[in-house]
């Protein structure tokens, strides 16, 4: 099957026998020239970009930058970047049609202004955890002092079990004699006063 440059295909027959005309299957134009209404010329400029199964696209970009001038900035191109050039038109004419005044830079601002409400939560949450770090290690620093300072005379398995206790306060929930009645009023009392 060989194409042809005025968007018709040329299909050939294969066999040696018989010497028919070709058939020709007329390719539909772009979306372009059918809203247009014009014929599809042999090197439309818009056809690879605006296939004929999608008029919203191009309807969507002409409202905004008109037919001309989307030709004449896809002429000035090269052609390995106009496909990028056509999408962005597309997006920048949603976008313009979705908010006139702004387009694409009032979704930009707006994406901006919430990274910015986002980093801000992030810092507010980063020195939230720095404080309950902090507290956590003063409070670790009374118990200790208070636990040394109501028995001198605590043996040294005592304080290594406060270490344990320190690195992994978890395995000591269960634990009644670390924590029990008696020694929890006079842990606790001078921080309350």
């Amino acid at each position: 099957m060989e194409i042809s440059e005025t968007n018709t295909a040329t299909i050939t027959s294969q066999s040696s026998s018989s010497s028919s005309p070709p058939q020709s299957v007329v390719i539909s134009p772009c979306a372009a020239c059918k809203i247009l209404r014009r014929r599809c010329v042999e090197k439309c400029v818009l056809a690879p970009y605006f296939p004929p199964n999608d008029p919203l696209k191009f309807t969507t970009a002409h409202r905004v930058f008109g037919a001309s001038n989307m030709i004449k900035f896809l002429q000035e191109l090269p052609e390995p970047q106009r496909a990028d050039a056509v999408s962005s038109m597309v997006y920048e004419a949603k976008a313009r049609l979705r908010d006139p005044v702004y387009g694409c830079a009032g979704a930009i601002c707006q994406l901006q202004k919430q990274v910015s409400e986002l980093q801000e939560q992030l810092a507010k949450a980063q020195a939230e955890i720095i404080n309950m770090q902090s507290q956590n290690a003063n409070l670790m620093a009374l118990i200790c002092m208070e636990m040394t300072q109501s028995s001198p005379s605590m043996p040294s398995n005592d304080h290594q079990s406060f270490d344990d206790f320190n690195s992994s306060p978890h395995s000591y929930q269960s634990n009644t004699s670390f924590l029990d009645e008696n020694n929890l009023g006079v842990l606790w009392e001078p921080l309350w006063t």
